[in-house]
């Protein structure tokens, strides 16, 4: 089993959209039975809630539930337990490298390294409007395809 922990900095926004988007790309593509996904933030503002609603709105009218995704906080733990943890942006990979023991530095990688475009960064839609969110799930869709293929290359 391959685990994807997918990071930002609330986990509300972000994250949990590319754990629910990714999700359904790895069920479509038949290998639910080989890879896990899930989602925290380097934060605790949030634990226990669910996913924004404008986050959960944009994604079911793409066909993508979050409903059951409540945000977490990372643990120390999950540096050992998964074996990628990608982050939304630069600030979110930064902290997750200085909260993780170096050993675990290789696992650690920007979300959108696997998509097709030439940005490195999930914009948080968090305080803008609607249109942010659409944003946000154009580039989680594309990064999600690429790291599925990724995966299929390097591991089934």
């Amino acid at each position: 089993m391959t685990s994807v922990l997918f990071v930002c900095m609330g986990n509300i926004c972000r994250s949990p959209t590319a754990e629910g988007v990714f999700r359904h790309v790895v069920e479509e593509a038949g290998f639910a039975a080989n890879i896990m996904a899930d989602s925290a933030g380097t934060h605790a503002y949030h634990v226990n809630e669910p996913a924004d609603r404008r986050a959960r709105e944009a994604a079911q009218r793409r066909g993508y539930s979050l409903e059951a995704i409540r945000a977490r906080r990372v643990h120390e733990d999950d540096f050992e337990r998964f074996d990628y943890i990608l982050a939304m942006d630069r600030l979110n990979h930064a902290t997750l490298l200085e909260q993780a023991d170096e050993a675990y530095h290789d696992k650690i990688h920007l979300f959108l390294e696997f998509a097709s475009g030439h940005e490195d960064e999930v914009p948080d839609p968090y305080y803008g409007g609607s249109s942010g969110f659409e944003r946000v799930l154009d580039l989680i869709e594309d990064a999600s395809k690429g790291l599925l293929q990724m995966l299929r290359d390097n591991h089934f």
